[in-house]
């Protein structure tokens, strides 16, 4: 084939892919943004739920981005056996989100166009390798669980915030200086400068975020994040750009850019919604230090290590 029908297909395609993601222009033009009193869009007042079934990547075997309506039915029927199966209190464990796909989309991320995180640097190549070679072994401590195992910090309280299972719901807090972006799940609030603020060099475990307006964009800067709150396998020079975008009354499309160059070749982007809640946010009761959970997993490691 020609570079020019190539180049004309690729456009075609893309164009579809984006007009697939957006609203229809009747029902944008019908609406209208509400702002703050300062003339900002506002994003307050509403829980927004960001629960998906779609994964952030395209599962191994699919090359589409989207499924057929038949695919979309059998892929959410399974998955929905599959975490029922899965899961020691039922399904009604999980947000009711997490039953559906997004408009039938095979993966979160939208670039690179496969739907998959670009490939490793050849470091992190080694370090993924090195890991999967470690025998887990029974865990020294508290210390030695995963932060979530211990409920101090979810990735779905981000940055970025990726859908988990459950309490998937954020709420925003805006005045003209600063926005405080609040999580259901573990309870965090991340406070973002708007002040134009230059970046700190402290690392935090949500790292030091920093805002601004794009027209009626909010664009969230995000850098110095502990490697203790990895994505993926990145680390300390994990770079974190998210836009949120309110497009109509019921929804905001939230789009997110990671780079790190130490670990994957490339940078990647993935874009969800986030669609209006009528239920508010609960107490999120998972303390830290998470102490019965604890209790249980060390009794199972020291008597795992008296059968070897």
């Amino acid at each position: 084939m020609r570079a020019s029908s190539v180049a004309a297909v690729t456009v075609v395609l893309i164009g579809s892919w984006l007009a697939y993601l957006s609203p229809p222009a009747a029902a944008r033009s019908a609406w209208t943004i509400p702002r703050t009193a300062w003339g900002h869009p506002d994003f307050q007042g509403v829980t927004w739920n960001f629960a998906t079934m779609t994964p952030l990547e395209r599962p191994r075997g699919v090359d589409a981005p989207v499924f057929t309506e038949q695919e979309a039915a059998a892929f959410e029927r399974q998955t929905v056996e599959r975490q029922s199966a899965n899961s020691s209190n039922g399904y009604d464990w999980w947000d009711g989100g997490t039953q559906h796909l997004d408009r039938r989309r095979t993966s979160l991320i939208v670039d690179p166009a496969d739907g998959r995180l670009p490939a490793l640097t050849p470091e992190a190549e080694r370090r993924a390798a090195a890991g999967r070679r470690a025998r887990p072994g029974a865990e020294g401590g508290p210390e030695d669980f995963p932060l979530n195992a211990r409920c101090i910090w979810w990735q779905n309280a981000g940055p970025p915030m990726l859908p988990s299972p459950y309490n998937d719901n954020v709420q925003f807090f805006q005045t003209r200086d600063h926005i405080v972006i609040f999580n259901e799940n573990i309870h965090d609030a991340r406070i973002v400068p708007m002040n134009g603020r230059p970046h700190g060099t402290i690392r935090q475990w949500l790292g030091d975020s920093r805002g601004r307006w794009d027209r009626d964009t909010l664009v969230i800067d995000t850098v110095n994040l502990s490697d203790k709150t990895s994505l993926r396998g990145s680390n300390v020079n994990l770079h974190v750009v998210e836009r949120f975008t309110r497009v109509d009354e019921d929804t905001l499309e939230y789009r997110f850019t990671i780079e790190d160059p130490t670990v994957w070749t490339r940078e990647w982007t993935a874009v969800l919604p986030m669609h209006r809640s009528a239920q508010p946010i609960y107490e999120f009761a998972c303390h830290e230090g998470n102490a019965r959970n604890m209790e249980g997993l060390l009794e199972i490691a020291r008597f795992l290590e008296g059968k070897r």
